[in-house]
């Protein structure tokens, strides 16, 4: 059972982040050249909250707002649920999946070390369900 430190050992560990200040344009925009779909919002070293595409869809475009004259703040979310470096990757699908969020913040003894996605979870997942798979065939074959 892998854990969620293995799998940013091999995802990584980098975090792109915004101030709450800043506007939602240029969050979706960040998001968009780095090909994510959350940025951690940080105020003063401090995680402050999570603005995702679908905070912006649901808090901007549905409420005919407009992403440059709307600041991250104002549409972050502020309640953001976490995972720790020991829980195993299935925990946090169970997370992911009873909080109805698609990222996860990963803090160790108070400190931002990731984040991972629901992507990320599915894909760990599934390499192991195959290699799983693999051994068995390979077991009933020898």
């Amino acid at each position: 059972m892998q854990t969620v430190q293995q799998l940013l050992g091999e995802k990584g560990h980098k975090v792109w982040s915004i101030p709450p200040d800043a506007w939602v344009y240029d969050a979706v925009a960040l998001m968009a050249e780095k090909e994510i779909g959350a940025l951690m919002v940080i105020e003063n070293g401090r995680v402050v909250g999570l603005v995702s595409e679908r905070d912006y869809a649901r808090k901007v475009i549905l409420k005919g707002r407009s992403s440059r004259e709307t600041r991250v703040r104002d549409i972050m979310t502020t309640r953001v649920v976490y995972a720790h470096p020991e829980q195993s990757v299935e925990e946090c699908m169970a997370i992911l999946t009873d909080q109805r969020v698609r990222h996860l913040p990963v803090m160790d003894r108070g400190k931002l070390v990731g984040i991972i996605s629901i992507g990320d979870l599915v894909k760990a997942i599934i390499a192991e369900q195959k290699f799983l798979i693999e051994q068995l065939v390979h077991y009933i074959a020898s």
